[in-house]
């Protein structure tokens, strides 16, 4: 594909699955989205789970076939370029780049925002509701773990893998722990199957099936992370194998145990879903443990849940980090040639990467201080920015690519493969549409509105402006870095290389290697 490795292949398979099951953070997500999959109802809740999530499956299935085939980094941006038509892979390219490498910073500021708002929620809940947090508190807890997700994820990779077996560990004791703790807590009490699987409300100004839609962004943003295991291609051992093992293993794995959870939830919540979702603690799943087993077992179990969300963090900005280096590797970024360099002393990490992502989230961050509803449009910017980069290389691969593809070890076959890649795409633009609505209804206030119209124009505008007026003098798509030399400190070699854009079939050629360099 035209890289040199620079990165040290020491994640298993164990631990690239980690990572996407870590960011996912089943019972930290679910928590944390409740406020809109509960709009619906339990059994919106519910069937909106199932659902969705079954779509989700599907795009995790098409980009299986292209993480195989071809495992890298950058891969979302290098895919758009290889399959897109000669007039577009440009500027398509330049746009997915952009809009993951945002989108993903996004979501590290989504996901710390829900740290900050669930360990507050612990500290109103153990003064029974006499403090509230200010904007400028919640600020500050979301940027003391920010700060402290970029030293963790500046360190070895080697230690950075241990710390997703312990992960994937407090992930798992936290679900059994809650669906042991809520079925004993509420024994007796529990609502019955027709509330859970049937009663569908509508807490919106939305029509009822609008409503029900809506709930789907619970699963979509939780799911949503799958993608991880792309980014970490080139520290993967057999990458071709590990990666869509990774991803449709922890896009099954919380398909089947989120639905538990969520039936669970459904059935041990008190009937009055207004007053969880109103709660004076700001996290409707606080409510739900205190109501099922007082405060004192309420104020363990959130511990838990931000302590579990706390990784989640950390995963993501070790994935954002990867991605970022990868772009700046292509020499697309601001300040690329500062970024991209690889840090030996650290044991072969992209530390300047890494701090650059924290440096991003921590300006971002900056929304919180205005209002929740701005502070929600980092959600959204995680959801649309990576729903509109997944999209376009799975449907350029359908629509311009199909002779290109070059099957890796997991394919889903040729009659299945290109239909798969349509449906993706088709879910994927619609998401993008979903997450643009308000919550509440289709006249909302000024607190309530939904800006991910605004801060998606401008990422997506932003990005084109830039492409359109500067960068389509010098951005020529991925690149490649075998013919650096000396440059980047890998001693010499002789190669000849030919770039895999250029080739019929996505054939690559790289002749007269020495074995010590590798090749990703």
């Amino acid at each position: 594909m035209g890289y040199q490795q620079e990165l040290k292949r020491n994640f298993r398979a164990v631990e690239i699955f980690g990572i996407a099951f870590s960011i996912m953070g089943l019972m930290p997500s679910i928590a944390s989205t409740l406020s809109f999959s509960l709009l619906a109802g339990p059994a919106g809740m519910v069937w909106s789970w199932f659902v969705a999530s079954g779509c989700i499956f599907v795009v995790g299935l098409a980009m299986a076939d292209l993480g195989s085939a071809y495992p890298t980094s950058g891969a979302l941006y290098w895919w758009t370029h290889y399959f897109s038509s000669a007039k577009t892979r440009n500027y398509l390219c330049f746009l997915v780049g952009y809009s993951n490498s945002l989108g993903l910073i996004g979501g590290l500021c989504s996901i710390d925002y829900g740290f900050a708002t669930m360990f507050c929620s612990e500290l109103v809940m153990a003064s029974n509701g006499t403090w509230q947090p200010t904007n400028r508190i919640v600020y500050v807890i979301f940027l003391a773990s920010v700060l402290s997700h970029g030293i963790l994820a500046s360190t070895s990779s080697k230690f950075l893998g241990r710390l997703m077996y312990l992960s994937i560990f407090l992930n798992i004791a936290l679900i059994l722990a809650t669906i042991a703790a809520l079925a004993v807590g509420r024994t007796g009490q529990g609502n019955d199957a027709l509330f859970v699987f049937a009663n569908v409300e509508n807490l919106t100004a939305w029509p009822t099936g609008w409503a029900f839609m809506l709930a789907w962004l619970s699963p979509i943003w939780t799911i949503g992370s799958f993608d991880a295991c792309v980014y970490m291609s080139e520290e993967a051992s057999n990458a071709a194998k590990v990666v869509p093992v990774g991803i449709l293993g922890s896009v099954g794995m919380c398909w089947g145990l989120g639905l538990v959870i969520v039936i669970v939830l459904a059935h041990c919540m008190s009937p009055d879903i207004e007053g969880i979702l109103n709660t004076r603690f700001g996290q409707p799943m606080a409510q739900i443990y205190y109501d099922a087993l007082g405060k004192q077992g309420a104020l363990g179990f959130v511990a838990f849940l931000f302590v579990v969300q706390y990784f989640m963090g950390l995963s993501m900005c070790v994935s954002a980090s990867r991605q970022v280096w990868a772009f700046s590797r292509d020499g697309a970024l601001p300040l690329s040639r500062f970024i991209r360099p690889v840090s030996r002393r650290f044991g072969h990490i992209p530390v300047r990467a890494v701090w650059a992502c924290v440096l991003v989230a921590s300006v971002f961050g900056l929304l919180s201080l205005i209002a929740p509803a701005a502070a929600s449009a980092l959600f959204s910017l995680c959801i649309a920015g990576d729903n509109l980069a997944w999209c376009i290389p799975i449907l350029a691969r359908a629509v311009w690519g199909r002779a290109k593809f070059t099957p890796g070890p997991f394919y889903t076959g040729k009659r299945f493969s290109v239909p798969i890649a349509w449906a993706a795409a088709a879910f994927l633009l619609f998401g993008i549409v979903l997450v643009m609505f308000p919550l509440g209804g289709p006249a909302p206030a000024l607190e309530d509105m939904n800006y991910c119209v605004v801060i998606n124009a401008a990422v997506w505008g932003g990005a084109s402006l830039y492409y359109f007026l500067d960068a389509r003098k010098w951005f020529k798509g991925p690149g490649g870095t075998l013919a650096e030399g000396e440059e980047e400190g890998v001693g010499e070699r002789t190669t000849t290389y030919v770039p895999s854009r250029e080739l019929e079939k996505g054939r690559r050629v790289v002749a007269d290697m020495p074995q010590s360099d590798g090749v990703s």
